[in-house]
């Protein structure tokens, strides 16, 4: 049996990266998982894991798309019983560069498509007795990097607003925590090779992480087996949190 039998969910930004790590152990598990990317390559990349998956094309911007999402979800599949929130952006910009259309666009995609996941999902949750609700972060959400007051100001939001909703949904059952990874070997990291030599020799671990290994902590949110977790963090990201 699979740690996800008969578990239904929705994972944004699950074409590439880590969100296609999530979606491929998901699946693996036994959950029947929506993919949902704003890039159509999420068409060939639910293709390729198969199973139970389903590619949505979405802008988690947009509350009318979130309603699409969960419509969709529920008419193939039944309620959902898991969220990640996974979808963001994130690259390094002087702050004397940053506009205020450029940080509007960090706040649109990080910080209000999270809010309107949870929005989005809750009702469902509520019909089938709970659910887990998990919010990618970083550890950008404790600590700043030279260039991100956009991307740190936005995980910061998203490991606050994960607290609030686990306190206001508590008596519903859902569960809301955050995720907060370090260096991980992603498209977005490969753009930054000198912050990935300057991070991984100052962490415990002199490595980066595979997406894989965030997957084993997604997962294990997502399941049964963190029914007393909520309104937490949790990190995995080789120890630098510990360094600063």
């Amino acid at each position: 049996m699979g740690r996800l039998d008969g578990k239904v969910a929705i994972v944004t930004g699950g074409a590439q990266g880590m969100g296609y790590a999530h979606v491929t152990r998901f699946v693996a598990e036994g959950a029947k998982v929506a993919l949902t990317d704003i890039s159509p390559i999420g068409l060939d990349a639910a293709k390729e894991i198969g199973g139970g998956c389903l590619y949505i094309r979405h802008d988690v911007t947009q509350a009318e798309g979130w309603a699409e999402v969960v419509d969709q979800v529920q008419r193939r599949f039944g309620d959902i019983n898991i969220l990640v929130n996974n979808a963001g952006i994130g690259y390094q910009v002087p702050i004397d560069d940053m506009t205020e259309t450029e940080y509007r666009k960090f706040f649109e995609v990080n910080q209000m498509g999270v809010y309107l996941g949870i929005m989005a999902v809750v009702p469902s949750m509520r019909r089938t007795g709970g659910g887990s609700i998990i919010n990618i972060s970083s550890t950008c959400g404790f600590v700043a990097l030279p260039g991100t007051i956009a991307y740190t100001s936005t995980k910061f939001a998203v490991r606050g607003m994960s607290k609030a909703a686990a306190v206001d949904l508590g008596k519903d059952n859902i569960r809301v925590n955050s995720v907060h990874p370090g260096t991980t070997r992603t498209a977005m990291l490969a753009r930054y090779p000198d912050t990935e030599r300057d991070l991984t020799m100052r962490q415990p671990l002199t490595r980066a992480a595979e997406p894989n290994e965030v997957s084993n902590l997604v997962l294990f949110l997502a399941s049964d087996e963190s029914s007393y977790c909520t309104g937490a963090e949790f990190i995995v990201d080789g120890g630098i949190l510990a360094s600063h």
